[in-house]
């Protein structure tokens, strides 16, 4: 009986110590899983802040290329790591930073290939950023309330995000980009509160400039001042982009130009400007505004030929219709693509949807199109507008004073007539290029339809004498005794 309980018992002991084993490895197995997938996750979260972080600093610096060898290198890394959300926010930047440069049909075709590889991942915050770079995308479209629902999906998902560095710096962004929205729907109280939670949270030069800005949209620049005043601190004392350093120029001088300051919003617009040299290619949507507030600051100084220069600048910009604007950028696009025809190496179940992606980028809503193209044959039309009514006053200012400086009988007279007639000048002496400037002088107060007696008046000659000058120019230039001198001047050109 003792015998059969100590075997029993050594079997026991056997069966526990299978168990004990069994449970250790089971143990050092999940254990070793668990770090491996620690570390998988570890690696992509690097791969997450170094990705969006570099690209970031290069897209706010302007250096495109950099910008695009950067992603296209993150791309093959994703795909090494079998990481399709890595892929789907390379694809998102590209999408951003054409958005930004006003490259919208490429921005589409880079959204609807980021959507595909973010639309299943577990991580929230890919979720808001592609919502929130979805949100600006509409709003440069002007489509308000798509780029509200868009920034309501962002914050949607922000919020079930853990707290890192990335969804501190997202946070007061989606504030600042919602007050934006909300303040083209006319939703000020609202604006204003996003606004001010968005610079409670991030306090930098540019939060601080969209305050200045709610307020110099709702006209009231006293309270501007104040924020244009904590923005300038700001860039001076920390490090600012350029497109940042860009916007706090910009909305400076929209702040001088309100006060009156035509000096200091001279010298910070033109510093605005001096800046998207560097970033046209990869934020160019500021500069339309640079250009309109150049415009309205030199109207105010009845500077008339630069005010019409801005002012068609911005026209042109606004237009789009100078397609060299986007050589530099769309060649590095083209690269760019040409790396996605080379991912079937990497995934080769990816091609069709490059070619479903492709063909989609193609057939684009003709409703939504014409919509577009119809809104901006509007807007051109305005513009074109105003630009001819501001040449028209331009010219109609340099009339006056070149006929004030006839009537002064100033040296500078024919000078000043020549800039704004040219080709009547030219016109003269191709028919007689003997003509002395005595002679072009009488011509330009006759192509001015000054009658004989204010001629003389001006010049302090004879009556008579003036008779003589036209019948001598009628002879020089061969205008015969039936034609009108006035009506042959008024014809030349």
């Amino acid at each position: 009986m003792g015998r059969i309980n100590w075997i029993d018992f050594n079997h026991k002991k056997e069966f526990l110590k299978k168990i004990i084993v069994c449970t250790i490895c089971m143990g050092l197995f999940f254990g070793t899983f668990s770090c491996h997938r620690d570390s998988y996750d570890k690696e992509k979260e690097n791969f997450d802040v170094s990705l969006l972080t570099r690209s970031s600093d290069l897209q706010l610096s302007g250096e495109y290329e950099a910008f695009v060898r950067l992603n296209i290198s993150f791309l093959k890394k994703a795909a090494k790591m079998k990481y399709k959300e890595g892929k789907g926010l390379c694809y998102l930047n590209m999408a951003g930073v054409n958005v930004s440069a006003g490259n919208y049909e490429k921005a589409r075709f880079f959204f609807n290939k980021a959507e595909k590889d973010l639309e299943n991942s577990q991580n929230v915050y890919h979720k808001a950023t592609f919502y929130d770079d979805y949100s600006l995308y509409y709003s440069h479209l002007k489509l308000n309330d798509k780029a509200i629902d868009c920034n309501n999906k962002a914050f949607y998902y922000l919020k079930q995000a853990k707290k890192t560095k990335l969804t501190q710096k997202l946070l007061p962004r989606l504030y600042v980009n919602k007050g934006i929205y909300y303040a083209w729907k006319g939703w000020l109280g609202t604006s204003l509160k996003c606004f001010a939670k968005g610079n409670a949270l991030e306090n930098s030069a540019y939060t601080n400039c969209m305050m200045a800005q709610y307020y110099l949209f709702i006209h009231k620049p006293d309270s501007a001042g104040i924020y244009i005043a904590k923005a300038d601190e700001k860039m001076l004392n920390q490090k600012t982009t350029d497109v940042e350093s860009l916007w706090v120029y910009y909305t400076m001088g929209y702040y001088y130009n309100e006060v009156n300051n035509s000096e200091q919003a001279e010298k910070a617009l033109k510093k605005a400007l001096e800046i998207n040299i560097k970033t046209r290619h990869t934020y160019s949507s500021h500069i339309k505004d640079v250009y309109k507030a150049l415009a309205e600051l030199y109207k105010k100084k009845n500077d008339g030929g630069k005010a019409y220069f801005y002012l068609k600048k911005y026209m042109e910009e606004e237009g789009r219709s100078d397609a060299s604007r986007f050589a530099a950028m769309n060649k590095a696009t083209e690269s760019f693509i040409s790396e996605l025809k080379q991912e079937s190496d990497w995934h080769k179940n990816d091609l069709p949807l490059f070619i479903a992606l492709s063909i989609t980028v193609l057939t684009v809503s003709g409703v939504y199109v014409r919509k577009l193209i119809n809104g901006m044959k509007q807007k051109k039309n305005t513009l074109k507008e105003q630009t001819d009514a501001l040449k028209t006053r331009v010219q109609h200012k340099q009339l006056e004073e070149i006929t004030d400086l006839a009537k002064r009988n100033d040296s500078s007279f024919l000078l000043k007539f020549k800039e704004l007639y040219p080709e009547f000048i030219k016109a003269l002496l191709e028919i007689n290029p003997d003509l002395e400037n005595s002679e072009l002088t009488f011509c330009a107060m006759l192509k001015l339809r000054f009658s004989s007696k204010e001629i003389a008046d001006y010049t302090f000659v004879q009556h008579r004498s003036v008779q003589q000058k036209k019948y001598r120019i009628r002879k020089r230039l061969n205008i015969p005794g039936e034609t009108d001198i006035y009506d042959f001047f008024e014809n030349l050109t």
